[in-house]
């Protein structure tokens, strides 16, 4: 089969190699093997290139992609209830090296879902992370209510731009950041009920301008570093920071004298270690507001399988609006392709 293997520690363009006769994987306890036809591409895959991201696989070569749309074609011990060629969406065994930047994968059989009628490869392929994440942030973690402020930190991201649909459904009112005009716009499409463009404005200036000096009461982070920074400086009173991930490369540091007296939570955020039953009650409420209209997963390009260096180049430079998917089937079939569900 066709893989993309990181060979090498480095950026994207100098670690990943394509291999085409890789050995299709074989299934584990627990997983389900998978003939892969999009792939979901996110900032980890980039910092898996790079070994710095936490659950990089040990051993080189590896294949990364955390995430897919694909028909199942066998399963392994302690798998039930599964049927060969049923469409799936699923979280890949990306970390011991069996992602779906390739031909067949391995995908969790916890985390390996029904991919519904009308939604598109490409939005399937880029729904579970970004999405799930987000619930999990807003609604498990953070318990945004209705009424409350919401802002999220790199809105036009992946996962930002989940996080404004779900704050959106939630009856949040939604600030958002973004690094420029075509960004802010994306956000606005989404929802967002302002949007402060973080190289003209500082962000905790502008948040607090449109709270009335309140500040925000949830603040969703998936970017670190000075983000977080800047969140410490416009968390409401008992409002949380929801730290979700480190796209600066860096985490955000927390300073436990600042958190006490200004009486606000930090709080951590992942989508690991919630048990099947949990998942799909999260999956039937979030494609429950799908099917209203409400949550649209923007996928800004289904890039050619050929192109995945490129594409997470451009990913690492800020150049994509939304989420990336990889088109591993020549069939995979992206937004607009008339496969999508009535809104």
């Amino acid at each position: 089969m066709r893989a993309w293997q990181t060979v090498k520690p480095g950026r994207p363009m100098d670690a990943l190699r394509l291999n085409e006769d890789a050995a299709s994987p074989a299934p584990m306890p627990g997983t389900v093997a998978v003939e892969v036809i999009a792939s979901g591409i996110g900032l980890p895959d980039a910092f898996m290139c790079q070994g710095s991201y936490a659950l990089t696989p040990s051993t080189l070569p590896f294949t990364q992609g955390q995430e897919m749309v694909g028909r199942v074609i066998g399963w392994g011990e302690g798998v039930e209830n599964r049927t060969l060629g049923d469409r799936v969406m699923a979280v890949t065994s990306f970390f011991t090296g069996n992602g779906a930047f390739a031909q067949e994968c391995l995908a969790l059989d916890d985390f390996c879902l029904p991919l519904p009628e009308g939604m598109s490869d490409a939005e399937g392929a880029g729904f579970l992370i970004p999405f799930h994440t987000a619930y999990i942030g807003l609604v498990t973690r953070g318990k945004v209510q209705p009424g409350e402020t919401l802002l999220v930190i790199g809105g036009a991201g992946g996962t930002g731009q989940a996080a404004i649909q779900i704050g959106k459904a939630l009856g949040a009112r939604v600030i958002a950041t973004a690094s420029g005009p075509e960004k802010a716009a994306f956000c606005r499409g989404l929802g967002a009920d302002h949007v402060v463009e973080y190289r003209k404005q500082d962000i905790a200036e502008g948040v607090r301008e449109a709270t009335d000096g309140r500040g925000a009461d949830a603040i969703y982070d998936p970017v670190g570093g000075e983000a977080f920074e800047s969140a410490t400086q416009c968390v409401a009173h008992e409002g949380r920071i929801l730290a979700i991930g480190f796209a600066s490369g860096s985490w955000g540091k927390t300073d436990t004298s600042h958190l006490v007296y200004n009486n606000y939570s930090v709080v951590g955020v992942i989508p690991s270690n919630y048990d099947r039953a949990f998942k799909e009650a999260a999956q039937e409420r979030l494609l429950g507001w799908w099917r209203e209209g409400r949550l649209s997963p923007q996928i800004d390009e289904l890039v050619p399988f050929e192109s995945l260096p490129d594409a997470l180049e451009r990913l690492v430079a800020g150049g994509v609006t939304g989420k990336l998917a990889l088109a591993v089937s020549p069939d995979a079939t992206g937004p607009g392709s008339g496969n999508e569900a009535p809104r």
